[in-house]
C-alpha cells in the first residue's frame, strides 16, 4: 500500500510470444512512473538455475524439490524488475536457446508458478506495477481493474520472433501455453483486447492509456 493506504494499482498485460507485450508493458510504465515487471524473466531465470543443475524437467517432482534448493530473489531496480538467483544475476543467459526451448515446459508445472506467482503478487506491495505474462490477469492479479490483452496475428509474431534471434514455431509455443493444465493463457475477464499487428508499440501505449482514463486512472 502506498503511504495514503491505498492499495498499489495494478496494470495487467497478458499475450501470447512476441504479440508485443513487453515493449508495451515497458513504455507504458515509464508513461506512468509505474514499476515495470517482465514475470517473463523470472520464469526464465528459473529455468535455467534448473538447467545448470541437470535437473530432468519432464519430471515435476524432481523439478520442485530442486526448487526447494534454488534461492530466488526478487527485487526491483531503476524502475523494473530484477532477479537473482542464489545471488547470480542470470540476465546474460535468459534468451539463450536453451532456455527459450525448454521454458514452456518449467512454466506448466504447478510448484514452479505457485512458487513465481507468490513473488509476483508481492511486488505490488513495493509501488503501483505494469505486469506483463501469461496469467497476469487470470492468476496474479484477477481483482485488477485494468486488464490487457495483446495480441497479434500469426505471422507477424513470427517475423518478429525471429527479428528477436528465436526460430521457434509460435504455433508451438501457443499450443503449449494454451493448453497446459496450470495457469494457461487465456483472456481475463473485463480485459480490453488490442491487436498490434499494424499498430507500433507508441500506438498500442496511447490505447492503453486512453482506457485507463476512462477507468478513472489519470497517474
Amino acid at each position: 500500500m502506498d503511504s495514503s493506504g491505498q492499495k498499489h494499482n495494478a496494470i495487467a498485460i497478458d499475450g501470447p510470444a512476441a504479440s508485443g507485450k513487453s515493449t508495451v508493458a515497458r513504455r507504458l510504465a515509464g508513461k506512468l512512473g509505474y514499476l515495470y515487471v517482465n514475470s517473463g524473466e523470472i520464469y526464465r531465470a528459473v529455468t535455467w538455475a534448473l538447467l545448470q543443475r541437470g535437473i530432468s524437467l519432464d519430471e515435476p517432482e524432481r523439478v520442485a524439490e530442486a526448487l526447494g534448493q534454488i534461492e530466488i530473489e526478487c527485487g526491483s531496480e531503476e524502475g523494473r524488475s530484477q532477479v537473482r538467483v542464489n545471488g547470480e544475476d542470470p540476465t546474460p543467459f535468459l534468451s539463450s536457446e536453451e532456455v527459450n526451448r525448454n521454458v514452456s515446459v518449467v512454466s506448466a508445472i504447478a510448484e514452479v508458478r505457485r512458487v513465481i506467482v507468490e513473488k509476483l503478487v508481492a511486488y505490488r506491495e513495493l509501488d503501483h506495477v505494469v505486469m506483463e505474462g501469461r496469467d497476469i490477469g487470470s492468476i496474479v492479479f484477477p481483482d485488477s481493474e485494468f486488464k490487457f490483452y495483446i495480441d497479434a496475428s500469426e505471422e507477424v509474431r513470427d517475423a518478429r520472433r525471429r527479428l528477436q534471434g528465436f526460430e521457434d514455431a509460435i504455433s508451438e509455443r501457443d499450443r503449449r501455453d494454451q493448453t497446459r493444465k496450470v495457469s494457461p493463457l487465456v483472456v481475463s475477464e473485463n480485459a480490453h483486447r488490442i491487436d498490434s499487428s499494424e499498430m507500433t508499440p507508441d500506438e498500442v501505449v496511447d490505447e492503453i492509456v486512453g482506457v485507463l482514463r476512462k477507468g478513472g486512472l489519470t497517474s
